[in-house]
């Protein structure tokens, strides 16, 4: 184990869908870097798994779609120091295959989560007068269009909106508010997406093709810049769209 000290040391980190994928490696990466964790999902076994595999403080079950959820966890943490906003939902297809149910999950677990956390958590974060939150937006959004992401790209772009309104809003307070956007990550998910595919190598091989570096993002590269963001050594940003794509996006 490493003696340096810790880029996050006395730090207290919010993080939502922590129970794989991008949520989950930056709950490792924060708490090696010193930060006392409270890891939430709305899967309590993951949950469980994670909580043996670093040294976090705590870990609650959290619905983000749920304001006494919220509630509670703003109650328990009301002035963290970071805020990780990672729950979301890929919709695949175009306008005509999204229905309103389709369209409503997707801003409500994008986009209105994070507002319901932000709403909750910002009047503890201002009266500390200090705070790094982090949302979890994408390269689909409002940086680029991507076939059969109608409802994600839309709501993504909502985020990286959400984004820059807190950051102008707050910045005075000594709150910072940046987005991350991934391109293609190995994740769970994504895996569970191809295999629901009629072929799934298939799907891999399109993946693949799109991404000029010749293959997919790994969560501990996502991981990483969270770090960043979230220590003092970015603390002259604020407001900005973090690409992270493997060249996609060139």
């Amino acid at each position: 184990m490493s003696t340096r000290p810790g880029r996050l040391d006395g730090k207290t980190a919010v993080v939502t869908a922590a129970g794989q994928g991008i949520g989950r490696a930056t709950v490792l990466a924060f708490a090696e870097e010193g930060a006392r964790v409270v890891a939430t999902d709305i899967d309590e076994e993951l949950l469980d798994l994670l909580a043996h595999e670093a040294p976090i403080a705590q870990t609650r079950r959290v619905d983000v779609t749920d304001r006494e959820s919220i509630a509670e966890l703003a109650q328990a943490v009301p002035a963290p120091d970071i805020v990780f906003n990672c729950a979301g939902f890929v919709h695949n297809g175009t306008v005509l295959d999204c229905e309103e149910r389709d369209w409503d999950l997707s801003f409500d677990l994008n986009v209105k989560s994070m507002y319901r956390l932000l709403h909750a958590v910002l009047p503890g974060m201002r009266s500390s007068g200090r705070g790094s939150i982090i949302n979890v937006a994408s390269v689909v959004s409002s940086v680029k269009g991507a076939p059969n992401r109608f409802a994600y790209g839309a709501s993504k772009g909502a985020v990286i909106g959400l984004t820059k309104s807190v950051a102008a809003d707050f910045i005075g307070d000594g709150i910072r508010c940046n987005a991350i956007c991934p391109g293609t990550v190995e994740t769970p998910s994504l895996h569970q997406r191809m295999q629901a595919q009629a072929d799934p190598e298939a799907a891999l091989r399109e993946f693949l093709a799109r991404q000029p570096m010749g293959r997919l993002g790994r969560v501990e590269e996502i991981a990483a810049l969270a770090v960043y963001l979230a220590s003092d050594e970015s603390a002259y940003t604020t407001g900005g769209i973090h690409l992270i794509d493997g060249g996609w996006t060139i």
